[in-house]
């Protein structure tokens, strides 16, 4: 069993900065991609950014030149970089992993960001 715990949410002003870091239990060349979504009250889970094996990245639009996402294969940590945060920006943070293979995804708990004046 694949386990992920993200750190770093909390409340920050507009304009301001966060890094969420996502700990996995497994080596990160476990997996296809690697990603953060996030879910704001009332909305469906969106993606927010991605990582592939081969060092790819998307974003959703939203973010793009905003946020940046990463990974430390030595820590097994997969993180996203916000910056410029917006109102719109608050939300339920997950991260997300695929594996190869049969594409099983596993998925954290959750870390609230809130950007607010």
């Amino acid at each position: 069993q694949v386990q992920l715990v993200e750190s770093g949410g909390g409340l920050v002003q507009p304009g301001g900065s966060l890094r969420l870091s996502c700990a996995v239990s497994r080596s990160l060349y476990s997996y296809v991609a690697m990603g953060w979504y996030r879910q704001a009250p009332g909305k469906q889970r969106e993606l927010v950014a991605i990582l592939t094996s081969g060092g790819s990245t998307n974003y959703a639009d939203p973010v793009k030149g905003r946020f940046t996402i990463y990974s430390d294969n030595a820590k097994n940590t997969v993180s996203l970089q916000m910056n410029s945060l917006k109102p719109e920006d608050t939300a339920v943070y997950y991260c997300n992993v695929i594996t190869f293979g049969d594409r099983q995804q596993f998925w954290g708990q959750g870390t609230q960001v809130t950007v607010s004046s």
